[in-house]
């Protein structure tokens, strides 16, 4: 197996046909000790798609639900926090419910990010539970009614809520 270290200053990963490559590192995260390397052949992407949704896309347009259930299994802990905030929401009749637990690890730290990142991703999740999605901090997700007033979705996404929001624990997220 070959592998290509990339400079610090690229991404950590560049999905490129069927060839993974990537940096090869480690760091520190709450006392425990991360590494990656992804080698040429390595099948690393966001999604786990199957073949018929594969060939789905190469033919035209890809059905919204299929593509939400790709998300689901494929990202499970963002699916779960999202499809948890929408049922809150639901249920509370708030407007707004949000998330504000830290990530178990950092698995599902990118989970989250892949899944609010992606513009296709975030808006078929809108779309699948009928909210608004914001998003701060690395794990801050918030899901807003569509009657819910404008006025606080924009409060969560300004500035001032994002600064406001920091805490030393979340320094690298």
């Amino acid at each position: 197996m070959n592998s290509v270290t990339v400079p610090d200053s690229a991404v950590k990963l560049i999905r490129t046909g069927r060839v993974a490559v990537s940096r090869r590192g480690s760091r520190r995260r709450n006392g425990k000790r991360t590494s990656w390397l992804a080698t040429e052949g390595t099948d690393v992407m966001s999604l786990t798609v199957s073949a018929e949704l594969l060939e789905q896309a190469g033919n035209g347009e890809v059905d919204d639900e299929q593509f939400v259930a790709c998300v689901r299994t494929s990202l499970p802990y963002a699916w779960s926090v999202i499809s948890g905030l929408a049922e809150r929401l639901s249920l509370s009749g708030d407007g707004f419910a949000d998330n504000q637990v830290p990530p178990p690890d950092e698995s599902a730290r990118g989970q989250l990010l892949r899944a609010l990142a992606s513009d296709a991703m975030r808006r078929a999740l809108e779309r699948h539970f009928g909210v608004r999605l914001a998003f701060q901090n690395c794990h801050r997700v918030a899901v807003f009614s569509p009657t819910a007033p404008a006025s606080a979705y924009a409060e969560f996404v300004s500035p001032r809520a994002q600064i406001l929001n920091q805490s030393p624990e979340l320094i690298d997220c």
